[in-house]
């Protein structure tokens, strides 16, 4: 490997780890504005899973197995993109993803 070439694949490595860490930093930034958002709310009507910024999902109730397994394979959504099953934001659904493959077989 050249000097060249090292010194691309290092400046690559960087631009990646730090569109990792801003991308971790956002993940906590939301994390923390739906704790605050749920903790502003009288105790009694904190449901712990809502909506952010009128926009994005977030649910910090412990998951249970059903919940996160119909979260990521609900063949009666047809939404590739559906909210999380814990935490801030979305996840793939795997049978929305995979039906047009699965229709054509039929």
């Amino acid at each position: 490997m050249t000097w060249d070439n090292e010194l691309n694949a290092t400046r690559t490595e960087k631009r990646a780890g730090g569109a990792r860490s801003l991308a971790t930093m956002l993940g906590l930034a939301l994390i923390g504005a739906a704790v605050v958002r749920e903790l502003r709310l009288p105790s009694a009507k904190r449901k712990w899973h809502g909506v952010l910024f009128g926009r994005i999902p977030y649910d910090l109730r412990v998951p249970s197995l059903q919940r996160l397994v119909h979260t990521i394979w609900n063949p009666a959504n047809r939404h590739v993109l559906v909210p999380t099953a814990f935490g801030v934001g979305w996840t793939l659904n795997a049978a929305a993803l995979l039906s047009p493959f699965r229709s054509r077989r039929g």
